[in-house]
């Protein structure tokens, strides 16, 4: 039984240095791609959902005020007047006088999505066809409009989705996510591009056509999915005949310090809303994890212990194509021996995401249904927590 068992993870951990070699190779083909120069500076309206005080929230913000862009609006959304989030738009506000900024108050939402309720509203305010939705915890370089603005004038272009570098807070847990983040969850991204294309959207900062946003539905197709919105957005717009691609350029994504029990939980959101989203895709992450796989192979058969040293090397280039290639991520860099632990709770939260149905989002229960889309568990609402 030992035999027949560590041949079967043989078989599989092949399959997963197989996809390590893949995801270089999709970094290369991601980083081969040339836009051409801006001809046309179309107007873009930014869409920013905000929920309390995230960390950094400030700087966050401001970062998109000092877009170096020749025409564009912010338009903010709080669901409630006394968010302490108003604030600090109102001093930046101030700050940028020069740069159209809205403030809405949008009230509670009628479903159970609140961000995907603020980006209707707002998306219904907005002066411009094009828009970039962004989240509170993201920070902008300022050519990101810049470089949108180059990548639709391609007129087939319906969604483009920024890849992200992950940046954390004081904390070991955060750190674990982020460079769990910049090594493994963009590699999947790159090695769908790769074999399938792009049909799907993911992250903290999407740009879309008015247009496409009509043709799927409008956000009223996504009200029911609290975290995997962005996935069907994608999904959406590529079922409608719509061109879907990784932008080419990098956000930073300010996941904050987090202590152990919230970072599982937001671990398992992820993992759980991925199963219900994309069943098959979620059985498939299985073959991104050399790592812990090479480790149980050789807990099987012990004499077979150099594939564990050859899977190390295999799943250090793979992590350095993402990371050091793509991202350009100092942290991984710095601190790539995190990498092997990180597998390991990766592979540990992956299996635990097989099982429970509850997700917890922005201090909120919601039950997940079989297709993805969620329902609220009644329970009291927490303020100021930045996410699940």
């Amino acid at each position: 039984m030992t035999a027949l068992a560590a041949i079967l993870v043989l078989v599989v951990l092949a399959g997963a240095l197989i996809c390590c070699v893949l995801v270089v190779a999709a970094a290369r083909s991601y980083l081969a791609v040339r836009r051409p120069p801006l001809t046309r500076a179309v107007p873009i309206s930014i869409l920013m959902p905000l929920d309390g005080l995230d960390e950094g929230l400030e700087e966050n913000l401001r970062s998109y005020f000092r877009q170096d862009y020749a025409e564009f609006e912010i338009l903010l959304a709080v669901r409630e007047a006394g968010d302490p989030a108003v604030g600090v738009v109102e001093k930046l506000q101030q700050e940028f006088p020069g740069v159209p900024a809205r403030l809405m108050v949008t009230g509670e939402p009628p479903y159970a999505h609140a961000k995907v309720w603020s980006l209707e509203r707002m998306l219904a305010e907005a002066r411009h066809d094009l828009v970039v939705m962004s989240d509170s915890d993201t920070r902008a370089g300022p050519q990101l409009l810049t470089t949108v603005a180059t990548e639709f004038q391609d007129a087939r272009l319906g969604v483009a989705t920024c890849p992200y570098r992950a940046i954390p807070g004081r904390s070991l847990w955060s750190t674990l996510e982020a460079i769990g983040m910049n090594t493994e969850f963009l590699a999947g991204l790159l090695a769908a591009r790769l074999v399938e294309g792009v049909k799907f959207a993911v992250g903290p900062c999407v740009a879309a056509r008015r247009e496409t946003l009509r043709a799927i539905g409008g956000f009223d197709r996504l009200k029911d999915y609290v975290s995997a919105e962005d996935f069907v957005l994608g999904a959406l717009a590529a079922k409608r005949g719509y061109r879907v691609i990784l932008s080419s350029f990098v956000i930073e994504h300010r996941i904050g310090a987090q202590r152990l029990r919230p970072n599982l939980e937001h671990r398992l959101r992820w993992a759980r809303t991925t199963r219900r989203s994309r069943p098959a895709g979620y059985i498939g992450q299985l073959f991104t994890y050399p790592l812990p796989l090479a480790l149980l192979l050789v807990a099987l058969k012990p004499a077979w212990w150099p594939l564990l040293g050859a899977t190390a090397l295999l799943r250090a280039y793979a992590a350095w194509a993402t990371a050091g290639w793509v991202l350009r991520d100092p942290l991984t860099a710095r601190r790539w021996w995190l990498v092997p632990l990180q597998d390991l709770a990766s592979f540990a939260m992956w299996i635990a995401g097989f099982f429970g149905s509850t997700i917890t989002w922005r201090g909120r229960r919601y039950r997940l249904l079989g297709d993805g889309r969620v329902e609220a568990v009644n329970s009291p609402p927490r303020r100021g927590g930045r996410r699940g």
